[in-house]
């Protein structure tokens, strides 16, 4: 299950998992919300909080985040992942060999911090 993240500054998006997530809901809530800061902003900053096993996410959902980076490709700035699984993190990190913009890895225990740094203008 998937919830946006509300209360972040107008140049940031935030997704919440927790549960079970599918492909279909993940590509459906991120393309909403990207859609919906690129329409204010130019760049895409965004903030992804992970409460949920890694196992609860189905296999395609970090292709579909690969096909949606390649999308918004020259729109990213920063993305922040916070997680304590560190399969999330290992996987996290190969968009920032793959992607332009700065992504961070933090774990559930930094959400501040996290918050902070992909709201940093």
């Amino acid at each position: 299950m998937l919830k946006p993240i509300n209360d972040l500054p107008p140049q940031v998006a935030g997704l919440h998992a927790f549960a079970e997530v599918t492909e279909t809901e993940y590509e459906q809530a991120l393309v909403s919300l990207l859609e919906d800061l690129l329409n204010k902003n130019n760049r895409i900053n965004f903030i992804l909080v992970l409460e949920t096993d890694i196992h609860n996410f189905s296999p395609g959902c970090w292709c579909g985040s690969i096909k949606i980076g390649f999308k918004y490709f020259f729109k990213w700035k920063k993305v922040a992942t916070v997680s304590d699984q560190k399969g999330v993190m290992g996987c996290s990190d190969l968009f920032k060999y793959i992607l332009p913009g700065k992504f961070k890895t933090f774990p559930l225990d930094q959400l501040d911090e996290a918050m902070r740094w992909v709201s940093k203008r």
